[in-house]
């Protein structure tokens, strides 16, 4: 860390945004207690109840800057979703689709769309880096027009790419499966030495849960859906059908 950027770090001009830059700014103070850095990283998991300042925060759920911060840092992600595609899995196409068909609704400007967008299309930047990353989608998210169908033509040549990457898996449960199916979608994160916690989309905000109760319920249901949906290698093959009856 530059000592510059410490130095706006204590003056309170800039946050931590992440718990490695936290790490980073322990190690230059020469903080090596493990308790004292364990306390630390737990007070800077609690500071993120407040969402942070961003580019963003106008254009974002209540609740959401927060937990994108949180995601940044994760070891792995586990998804599930049941009405849409799920927001790290979107082609830019898609995502323009589902935000501006919702426009008029939500009373939104032609430029927060595009923040929006924007915002959605930068958030994936964490499938490259070096964490596991594993989405369940039923089957009617990839039947449900968004847009027209070279929209969706688009998005299942994304999720193929995806597919295609070793840290990602994508499983689709079949609209005909007796597969076990959470009834709300939801997102969990694992963190390296801090307890996993739980985000679930509201229609203005976000509701996080960390209580070892509510994650440990959640957990289940994922692997659950894991053990019972057809597996990930699978997944290209079944988009095909869906495809071919777009031509139709």
């Amino acid at each position: 860390m530059s000592r510059s950027r410490l130095s706006r770090i204590e003056a309170g001009d800039i946050p931590i945004p992440k718990i490695a830059d936290l790490e980073a700014l322990l190690d230059e103070l020469g903080v090596t207690d493990l308790e004292d850095r364990q306390t630390l990283r737990e007070l800077h998991l609690e500071s993120l109840k407040t969402d942070p300042v961003t580019t963003y925060r106008n254009v974002l759920p209540s609740g959401m800057p927060r937990y994108l911060s949180l995601e940044k840092d994760s070891k792995t992600i586990q998804g599930f979703e049941n009405a849409v595609i799920h927001g790290l899995l979107q082609c830019e196409e898609y995502t323009r689709a589902l935000m501006g068909r919702a426009k008029t609704v939500e009373e939104r400007t032609t430029e927060a769309v595009e923040k929006s967008v924007y915002s959605r299309l930068e958030r994936k930047s964490i499938l490259v880096e070096d964490r596991e990353v594993h989405i369940i989608l039923t089957e009617g998210t990839l039947r449900t027009l968004i847009g027209s169908p070279d929209v969706m033509r688009a998005q299942y040549a994304e999720i193929r790419s995806l597919c295609r990457m070793e840290n990602v898996e994508v499983q689709i449960i079949p609209e005909r499966s007796s597969a076990y199916r959470a009834p709300f979608p939801f997102t969990r994160l694992t963190f390296e030495g801090l307890p996993p916690m739980i985000q679930m989309d509201g229609w203005r905000s976000i509701t996080i849960y960390r209580e070892e109760a509510d994650t440990g319920s959640f957990r289940r249901q994922f692997e659950a859906m894991v053990r019972e949906a057809p597996g990930s290698a699978e997944t290209p093959s079944f988009l095909k059908q869906p495809e071919q009856e777009l031509w139709t």
